[in-house]
């Protein structure tokens, strides 16, 4: 059965902006950690940066779904999922690009995990890479921001070929 955690905090457009989020992933993150939607947050963790956006502080700027096909390094041992949470968040953010299709994203995501890594999805509904593709859901956080705004849903999940 998943641990569940709950936690109240401020919104930001930036997820990892966020402090006890922030704390938060750095704290369940494990070894090489890809952030594949980086933003302008540094995380404490020793993380592989992508950020379609050339503004933002990463060493890589590619599609996700590109980044996840073309990386010829090492597995990792964590994948963090932060994509933009609606149409209007990406466009908003990624000054009117379109990031890649989710579900195209979650199939290529085994091929650069380690068997036992984690891959932790941000959003604003439970969305997750599912037993299907051989995860086991270890965690759940729910970050409520309080009044009418949507509150950021965190899963934790174990890769499990």
């Amino acid at each position: 059965m998943p641990t569940f955690e709950h936690f109240r905090c401020p919104l930001n457009r930036y997820t990892f902006q966020i402090r006890p989020l922030r704390e938060w992933v750095e704290r369940t993150c494990e070894g090489q950690v890809l952030n594949l939607f980086a933003g302008k947050t540094r995380l404490k963790v020793n993380e592989i940066r992508n950020d379609l956006d050339p503004e933002m502080p990463a060493a890589y700027h590619l599609d996700a779904l590109q980044f996840l096909l073309s990386w010829n390094g090492g597995r990792f041992n964590t994948i963090l999922l932060d994509p933009p949470y609606a149409y209007r968040k990406s466009m908003e953010l990624y000054k009117g690009m379109v990031c890649s299709p989710f579900r195209q994203l979650k199939d290529a995501i085994p091929r650069v995990l380690v068997p036992g890594g984690l891959v932790i999805t941000f959003g604003y509904h439970s969305v997750v890479m599912g037993k299907s593709r051989d995860f086991k859901l270890e965690k759940i956080a729910l970050f409520s921001h309080g009044g009418a705004i949507h509150d950021t849903i965190a899963a934790v999940e174990r890769y499990r070929p």
